[in-house]
C-alpha cells in the first residue's frame, strides 16, 4: 500500500493474483477444498483445511517459503483467491500452519488420496492401462532424533535415517519418496513415504496391490526400474494376472549370457525408432533396435534386449575417458617412484596404490598395471663423521619400482559388442517388441517429476523438525505435482488437439514446444489486482492485464478470462 505523489489521501493497494486463477480451476475440477473440509476438523478463525489450502496453493506456484512467513505471503495475495476475507491472513501464523498439519497427519491421509485421485481419472479420463514407478531419496539436513519410527497420537511414522542417498549427500539423512504416474501425462496417481534406509525392491509389491485398487483391475502394464526384478515381485505380479516391464539387472546370469553370445553371433535386429539427434541438431541419428533373445530368463519371462546408437556412443566414450583417467593415475604414480624421496618401499604398497588409481577410475575392466621391480645401489659410509679420502662405504641393495597401464584390448574388444545395449524382462507374452520398448522409454518422464519435486517446487529443505508433519506436508507435495501435471496435460492435449506447434512462454519471447506448468505460471506471475482508495473508500479497482498469450493459454484451457476478475 502506498501514496499516490500530490494526493496524501489517496492510497493505492496491489495484490499478487499471478496464475492462483489457473491453479484454483484445477483444484475445482479436483474439489481438493471440499475434501480437505470433509476429512479435517472445523472451527477456529482459519479452519485447518483453509489453512492447508492456501499452503497447497503457493507450493503449486512454486512459492514455497518457511512456514512462518506464510502469514506474509498470504497478505500479498488477493485474498478471495485464496477462500479468505479481508485481514484473515494475519491469522495464518506458523502454529496455526503446524497445527493444521498435525491435523492431516491424524487425519486418513490414504483414504484422501484415494478420493483426490479417483477424483482426477474420473473429471480428467486419465487412463490407468500402463503406470510408472520409481522412487528418489528427500535429503534432510539437521538432527532428527525423535524421527525413528515411534508412533505419534497412535500412528507409526517414517523413520529419517542414513541410507542409499541419490542426491549423493550420504552424509545427510534422508526419506524414500516411491511415486507411481500414469503414461497418460505422467500424472501422480499415488505415492509413499518410507524409511530412508528402505530397500526399494520390498516396496513393489505392496505399492502394485494399491495400484490394482485404484485400477479397478490387475491388467495394466506396470514399469518400474531394475529394482522390480527380484524373482519373489515378479512372481507375484505373474500370478495375480499382471503385466510387468522393467530392467534385466546386468549381474544376472541371463545378462552374462547373450553378451558372449554377441562375440560370435550377429542378432537379427529390428529397427523400431529413427529420429533426429534431439541433444544436437548435427549429432548423428538417433536410433533405436530391439531384438528377443532366443533363450527366455529362468523364470521363463521373454527378455527383449535394446540398442541405441547414442547410447553406444555414450558407452563408448565413457569406458574411454576412465581407461585414460587411469593411465594418467598410473602415469603419476611412475613419477612418484622415480622421485628419490618416494616412501612407497614394498610390493605391497605399490600395488595397493595402483588398484586404488583403478578402482577410482572405474576402469579395472579395462586396465591391468604392471609392476617391475629390481635393486637400486645404495651407498654410505661404514662410519658417523666428514668422509675424507680414507673414508669407506657400505654397498646396500634398495627395492626400487616402476609401474605401467596396459590396455586389456581384448576385453575393450569384447565390451565394444555390447555398447549401447541393455535387456528388458517382461511376461506380456503378447506385447510387440516395439510396444515393449515405447513402454520402459516413457519411464525418464517420471524422473522428471521427481525432479519437479526438488528443484522446482523445492520440497527440501523442509523447515520442519516433527516427522508427523513432514509427512503431512508430503501428502500437499503430491498434490501440487498433481495440479502441475494436470495443467501441463491440458495445454499440451489442447495444442495437440488444435495443431498448435509452440507457444512463446520462453525469455524474449522464444517459441517453446512442449509447455511445462512451470513455464504457463510463469508467464501469468506478473498479474496483480490494483485498488485506488481515497481515504479508505474504494475509488477505482484496476483489473489485471491480460495479454494475447494470456488468453491463448486461456482459450486452450477453456477457462473465461473472467476468472481473473474478483468482485470485492
Amino acid at each position: 500500500m502506498r501514496g499516490v505523489k500530490g494526493h496524501s489521501a489517496l492510497t493505492l493497494e496491489s495484490r499478487f493474483v499471478g496464475g492462483l486463477p489457473l491453479v484454483n480451476a484445477i483444484l475445482e475440477r479436483l474439489q481438493v477444498d471440499r475434501l480437505l473440509a470433509r476429512a479435517l476438523p472445523r472451527g477456529g478463525r482459519v479452519r485447518a483445511a483453509q489453512a492447508l489450502g492456501i499452503l497447497l496453493r503457493n507450493i503449486v506456484l512454486n512459492d514455497r517459503q518457511p512456514i512462518y512467513t506464510h502469514a506474509e505471503w498470504a497478505a500479498r495475495a488477493e485474498p478471495s483467491l485464496l477462500g479468505l476475507a479481508e485481514g484473515e491472513a494475519a491469522f495464518l501464523n506458523d502454529d496455526r500452519v503446524g497445527r493444521a498439519l498435525d491435523r492431516l497427519f491424524d487425519a486418513d491421509r490414504a483414504a484422501l488420496m484415494t478420493d483426490v485421485v479417483l477424483r482426477t481419472i474420473r473429471e480428467f479420463a486419465v487412463a490407468l492401462d500402463q503406470l510408472h514407478n520409481d522412487s528418489t531419496t528427500l535429503t534432510l539436513t539437521g538432527v532428527y532424533r525423535n524421527a525413528q519410527g515411534q508412533a505419534v497420537r497412535g500412528k507409526p511414522t517414517a523413520r529419517i535415517t542414513f541410507g542409499h542417498n541419490k542426491d549423493h549427500r550420504p552424509d545427510l539423512q534422508q526419506l524414500l519418496f516411491v511415486l507411481t504416474v500414469s503414461a497418460d501425462g505422467a500424472v501422480p496417481i499415488h505415492y509413499r513415504a518410507l524409511d530412508g534406509n528402505t530397500n526399494d525392491a520390498t516396496t513393489h509389491i505392496e505399492t502394485w496391490e494399491t495400484l490394482c485398487r485404484l485400477a479397478g483391475q490387475p491388467g495394466f502394464t506396470y514399469v518400474a526400474d531394475c529394482k522390480l526384478c527380484s524373482k519373489a515381485t515378479l512372481a507375484h505380479i505373474d500370478q495375480h494376472r499382471g503385466l510387468f516391464i522393467t530392467v534385466l539387472p546386468r549381474k544376472r546370469r541371463e545378462d552374462r549370457w547373450f553378451r558372449t553370445y554377441l562375440q560370435t553371433h550377429d542378432p537379427p535386429w529390428e529397427e523400431v525408432v529413427r529420429r533426429p539427434n534431439a541433444r544436437r541438431r548435427s549429432g548423428p541419428e538417433d536410433v533405436w533396435k530391439v531384438v528377443e533373445a532366443a533363450v527366455p530368463s529362468q523364470e521363463g519371462y521373454r527378455i527383449v534386449w535394446v540398442w541405441n546408437s547414442l547410447k553406444a556412443k555414450e558407452d563408448a566414450e565413457a569406458r574411454q575417458a576412465r581407461i585414460e583417467k587411469a593411465s594418467l593415475g598410473i602415469e603419476r604414480l611412475q613419477t612418484k617412484l622415480t622421485g628419490t624421496r618416494c616412501r612407497l618401499r614394498l610390493r605391497e604398497r605399490v600395488e595397493a596404490a595402483a588398484r586404488k588409481i583403478l578402482k577410482e577410475s572405474g576402469a579395472e575392466r579395462w586396465v591391468r598395471c604392471a609392476i617391475e621391480q629390481w635393486q637400486e645401489p645404495v651407498y654410505r659410509q661404514e662410519k658417523r663423521g666428514h668422509p675424507g679420502p680414507a673414508t669407506r662405504y657400505l654397498r646396500t641393495p634398495r627395492p626400487r619400482f616402476s609401474v605401467a597401464a596396459r590396455v586389456r584390448d581384448t576385453v575393450v574388444a569384447a565390451d565394444e559388442r555390447s555398447d549401447g545395449m541393455f535387456p528388458l524382462i517382461t511376461n506380456g507374452k503378447e506385447l510387440s517388441l516395439r510396444r515393449i520398448l515405447e513402454a520402459y522409454k516413457f519411464q525418464p518422464t517420471l524422473e522428471k517429476r521427481h525432479q519437479q519435486l526438488k528443484s522446482v517446487q523445492h520440497v527440501a529443505p523442509v523447515w520442519l523438525k516433527n516427522v508427523s508433519r513432514i509427512e503431512a506436508l508430503l501428502f500437499l507435495y503430491f498434490v501440487a505435482l498433481l495440479v502441475h501435471a494436470l495443467l501441463e496435460r491440458e495445454v499440451r492435449r489442447a495444442m495437440a488437439r488444435t495443431k498448435l506447434q509452440q507457444l512463446p512462454l520462453y525469455p524474449e519471447e522464444r517459441e517453446c514446444q512442449a509447455p511445462s506448468t512451470e513455464r504457463i505460471l510463469d508467464t501469468f506471475a506478473p498479474l496483480q489486482r490494483h485498488r485506488l482508495r481515497d481515504k479508505g473508500r474504494l475509488v477505482q479497482t484496476f483489473e489485471p492485464e491480460l495479454t494475447d498469450l494470456h488468453r491463448q493459454i486461456l482459450a486452450l484451457l477453456c477457462l473465461p478470462a473472467s476468472i481473473f476478475r474478483v468482485t470485492g
